[in-house]
């Protein structure tokens, strides 16, 4: 039980500030900062100005970030959308073609996953993440120009280089927001910020189908005005979030320089951000450190590894598994809508549990024997409604899996600074190396409109992910208990 009400969570503090109930990660006590005693007020003033200022930042920060991510996969996926919708036919593209095309994009991506993501602050996160958006959007608008296979390999390689430059941009985004937010506040925030997937694919549908009306207005297909005016939407966007971004939690405009004060001190006195210049460098030793973490391991190379694989499956394939149910092409847009649906509700109820008891491993473990339900029942059954059914159970199942799998790598590989970084961009390279797996699991070894063999690997890989979750969460329990480490479970 903790006694610091600088814990109180920004959610419960201004409502009732006498509350003050602990969880296993309790702040160390202040070091030795030169802080304004007139300033920093009486403790409970401290938890109603932490829990505004904080508020603050959910009104400013995570939108932007959250659209950002949103609009990543919403351009990345809609090539799913654009495929029934005549691409593949158009651009005369086997299905050998079509899974080329979309590992082309992962490539660049890894690549420089990890250099970009250590120098990141170097550069400053608030101009790196509205430049990718901006650079990414008109690769994206210029798919919509492209009447030749290779203009659109051109185009899908540039959209994974924009995103993967200087910072990539799903890392880039968590180490951000992990500069902003305590850990035990962190996983509600990223788990709005992961629901972004969700609500893409969701919105993808109905924007898809919404768009193609289109067909032939300019002498263009209905596809190529998807990647136009979502493209576009992106480039405009990226310009605006260029001028309204912060840096750091100093640089956010609405908040007073008390809640500034504030928020670093509980912020430094967790090691989630330094004060200092001196955590800019680039240390070495820490990326050799954090290779040895067992939790890394477990967590943030296998478990996303499986994960990645999964979500970038479904996120590229759903329109196709929904219309080879029978659905017509602009039918399957609209319902493959509902299981995204039921995914972003369970992701976003869930995280406030794991946020709310500290139970991220619980949380994984219960969403990957989901998925393994919804993937039996896919295989198991031939009817096409109760194969379509358990679309809503597999979805939830591994997006649900994500805002807990990042959250608890941050959690646990926070300090220093470059161990935060190289364990969240090495997250993102196996996340994305299981991407490039399931493009071709799903596009050219998996026939429809069975998709057999990629239901039976995505399955084994949900088992895969409730091992690592048991796994880690043994490693680090026995960590607490043995060597009083204060990990989050």
């Amino acid at each position: 039980m903790s006694d610091n009400p600088l814990q109180v969570d920004a959610f419960r503090a201004v409502d009732s500030v006498d509350e003050e109930k602990g969880n296993g990660s309790q702040l160390s006590p202040s070091a030795d900062l030169s802080y304004n005693d007139s300033v920093v007020g009486s403790k409970q003033d401290d938890a109603v100005h932490l829990a505004r200022a904080w508020r603050k930042m959910d009104y400013t920060v995570l939108p932007i970030v959250t659209i950002i991510f949103f609009l990543c996969f919403l351009d990345k996926g809609n090539i799913g959308n654009a495929r029934i919708a005549g691409l593949q036919k158009d651009l005369h593209m086997s299905n050998y073609q079509y899974s080329l095309a979309i590992t082309i994009t992962f490539l660049p991506y890894i690549v420089i996953e990890l250099p970009s993501n250590l120098w990141l602050k170097r550069i400053g996160p608030n101009i790196v993440l509205p430049l990718m958006a901006l650079l990414w959007g008109v690769a994206t608008t210029l798919q919509g120009t492209v009447t030749s296979y290779g203009g659109l390999i051109a185009c899908r390689f540039f959209i994974g280089l924009f995103e993967g430059m200087l910072c990539g941009l799903p890392p880039g985004c968590m180490l951000y927001l992990s500069s902003f937010y305590p850990r035990q506040q962190l996983q509600l925030r990223m788990s709005i910020f992961f629901a972004a997937p969700t609500v893409s694919g969701a919105f993808s549908g109905l924007l898809a189908s919404a768009i193609l009306h289109m067909e032939g207005i300019g002498g263009k297909r209905g596809w190529a005005w998807v990647f136009i005016l979502e493209g576009l939407f992106t480039t405009l966007f990226g310009f605006f979030a260029l001028f309204v971004l912060p840096r750091t939690p100093s640089h956010v405009r609405l908040l007073t320089t008390e809640e500034k004060e504030l928020v670093n001190r509980v912020l430094h006195d967790e090691s989630s951000y330094d004060l200092s210049e001196k955590d800019n460098k680039v240390r070495w030793k820490d990326v050799w450190y954090t290779l040895k973490l067992p939790q890394l391991w477990f967590i943030g190379m296998f478990g996303s590894f499986f994960n990645g694989a999964s979500i970038s499956g479904l996120t590229y394939f759903t329109p196709s598994i929904v219309a080879s149910l029978g659905y017509t092409a602009n039918r399957a847009q609209l319902m493959s809508v509902p299981p995204f649906a039921v995914a972003f509700v369970l992701a976003i109820a869930s995280s406030y549990f794991a946020d709310r008891y500290a139970k991220r491993g619980l949380v994984m473990i219960i969403f990957a024997l989901l998925g393994i339900t919804g993937f039996g029942i896919f295989l198991g059954s031939h009817h096409p409604h109760a194969r379509y059914a358990s679309l809503s159970l597999i979805l939830p199942g591994t997006y649900a899996i994500a805002p807990p799998l990042v959250t608890w790598t941050a959690n646990n590989c926070h300090s220093p600074y470059t161990t935060r970084a190289t364990s969240i961009a090495l997250l993102a390279v196996t996340t994305n190396s299981g991407g490039i797996f399931s493009t071709w699991l799903l596009g050219s070894w998996s026939k429809p409109p069975g998709y057999t063999a990629g239901a039976w690997v995505l399955m084994m890989f949900q088992v895969g992910i409730g091992l690592c979750s048991a796994g880690c969460w043994w490693v680090l329990a026995r960590s607490n208990r043995q060597k009083g480490t204060r990990y989050i479970m």
